[in-house]
């Protein structure tokens, strides 16, 4: 009787340790150190939805955003998921997520619609209700 009771314990013992190693939050490593979200997440309430997928090191993140404004960069200044330098051709996004990137590491964020690299900048992409975009941590 002694060894079944030993046996059990173990073996909920064995259980607990691996619930508890599987219900930890993803690491953050990499350029995913400074990031602000590691899950999906939905902010806003507007009337035109968006996604947005932010990628950078082999991970992703997705966020949906629903919102009034007319422009994407406005709706991702308004939930401070980007930041960014003013230059004569509009916003240079300098940090997505809180994921930053340099000149000096040779990296810069790019805005693709529906897959597509976009030919305008954040602050000047018009948004519709159910479009998706990327933003992609490239080099140089």
């Amino acid at each position: 009787m002694k060894t079944v009771s030993k046996i059990l314990f173990i073996c909920l013992a064995l259980l607990l340790a691996v619930s508890l190693f599987a219900c930890t939050d993803a690491k953050k490593s990499g350029s995913w150190e400074s990031a602000t979200h590691l899950a999906n997440k939905s902010f806003g309430n507007g009337s035109k939805t968006v996604q947005v997928e932010v990628k950078a090191d082999d991970r992703s993140v997705t966020f949906t955003i629903k919102t009034d404004k007319a422009f994407l960069g406005e709706a991702l200044t308004e939930h401070s998921l980007i930041e960014g330098e003013e230059g004569p051709y509009g916003l240079f996004i300098t940090a997505v997520n809180g994921i930053r990137v340099s000149d000096a590491d040779h990296t810069y964020w790019a805005l693709y619609k529906d897959g597509t690299y976009s030919m305008t900048g954040v602050d000047t992409t018009p948004i519709a209700d159910g479009e998706h975009y990327e933003l992609v941590k490239e080099g140089y």
